[in-house]
């Protein structure tokens, strides 16, 4: 796509998106650096090498069920059973079972040799003492073989692959590596991403602003947006309304893996980004897309000396997004535009930005030639999210977006005809944040 310039169309929303996947796309291809870190620091992190499992899973048939293991045919014939022997998890594999008994087996435990199911412990009755004890299931109820039981090898064989290259590793993929047998894993490098925030009216976060200023939180913000996509944010310095201060700290940028830069990308007199981006011999992929709020987004590269990438040296460039300076324009261009792409530097498999569907309980108006991201909050309880605007005052109002947990995606007022507005009741896809 060839730069928007004034008076140009803008490219609308899925426009720009499709241009985004390409990108990222492409720069996937080349894989970050790679190191070892131990299993609980891996949270967060991206695989570099699969995981394969070190043996079968689970290694042993075993019980799904507290209950009685046994053989499916006698115990539907309703007749008691003798309780030959117990085994609770942990313990090792016994048996064989005798004909016409029963084993008591607790939840995770081996079953014994020549069981074939597991009979719930609530669906029997049993009888006699200690050292006679039957137990009966009870009729009409039947259990069919391997009933109850997980098999060896059920969930996997030995020398399956089970994550691949590219997962993010939560909660569960770290019990899954805990499980075969990896204290540590080898992860992708993080990649650097340099967060410059521009504007003669910001102060750091600790001063007293005069009036007419006001504290930096758009790099607060986006350093935890960053390190929750997985990236090492880089706060660099405030950028003042001038030429050389904005050349001079997107020079120094030039050592990061991805440039976001916030504010100065309109088209006022002292919106003064874009130009000095040119001026660092930028090619602009995008300036400006048809979207509320982050309609003066600016999404380019910046050429870059030769750089590492891998084990192989290649002529690489620096991914840069202007975006709006207002804290919502920012989060909701992040999470459309440079997530993705961070995503794809980070090595990760998965990239897109998350959508969902919720049922609207408060009315939202479309735009001529925009698709809106709107504040929301969404109840996630029962069977359909419950979805509904957050009021706000524009997308400078932080305190509206500290409520919101989503974004209520609008399509453009062409898209409703002949409604201008969506009702409540309605199915609408929300960004996730």
């Amino acid at each position: 796509m060839s730069p928007t310039l004034p008076g140009a169309a803008l490219p609308g929303y899925d426009e720009a998106a499709a241009l985004i996947a390409g990108y990222a796309a492409k720069r996937a291809r080349f894989r970050p650096g790679v190191e070892r870190v131990a299993l609980d620091e891996a949270a967060g992190r991206v695989l570099a090498e699969p995981l394969h499992a070190d043996r079968d899973q689970p290694p042993f048939a075993r019980s799904a069920r507290d209950g009685f293991a046994c053989r499916a045919a006698e115990a539907s014939l309703h007749r008691p059973l003798a309780v030959a022997g117990a085994t609770r998890a942990g313990q090792a594999p016994s048996g064989p079972l005798p004909r016409g008994s029963a084993w008591e087996i607790m939840t995770g435990a081996p079953v014994p040799s020549g069981a074939d199911a597991v009979i719930m412990l609530e669906h029997v009755e049993t009888s006699g003492g200690p050292s006679a004890r039957t137990v009966r299931l009870l009729p009409p109820r039947t259990i069919e073989k391997d009933g109850n039981i997980v098999a060896r090898g059920a969930q996997a064989r030995k020398g399956d692959k089970l994550l691949s290259v590219g997962t993010a590793i939560s909660a569960v993929q770290a019990a899954l590596a805990a499980a075969c047998g990896f204290p540590a894993l080898k992860v992708f490098l993080r990649p650097r991403v340099a967060i410059l925030a521009t504007g003669d009216e910001l102060v750091p976060i600790r001063s007293s602003p005069a009036p007419g200023q006001i504290r930096n939180s758009s790099s607060a913000m986006l350093a935890a947006m960053v390190a929750a996509a997985g990236g090492e944010p880089w706060v660099l310095p405030i950028a003042r309304d001038t030429a050389k201060s904005l050349d001079a700290a997107i020079a120094r940028a030039g050592a990061a893996d991805l440039l976001l830069i916030t504010g100065g990308v309109s088209a006022g007199r002292f919106d003064l980004v874009e130009p000095a981006l040119a001026r660092a011999g930028a090619r602009f992929h995008f300036i400006g897309v048809r979207i509320q709020p982050g309609k003066p987004l600016v999404f380019g590269d910046l050429p870059k000396r030769n750089a590492k990438m891998g084990n192989s040296i290649r002529r690489a460039s620096l991914p840069i997004f202007g975006l709006p300076g207002n804290p919502v324009s920012s989060a909701v261009t992040f999470l459309l535009f440079a997530a993705p792409v961070l995503a794809a530097l980070a090595g990760r498999l998965d990239r897109g930005p998350r959508f969902a569907l919720a049922r609207l309980i408060s009315d939202v108006k479309a735009r001529p030639g925009l698709t809106r991201f709107l504040p929301a909050a969404c109840s996630f309880a029962g069977s359909l999210p419950q979805v509904e605007l957050i009021s706000w005052e524009g997308s400078g109002d932080l305190a509206a977006m500290a409520r919101a947990n989503c974004f209520i995606v609008v399509p453009e007022e062409g898209d409703l005809r002949p409604k201008s507005r969506i009702e409540p009741g309605a199915i609408v896809r929300i960004l996730l944040s």
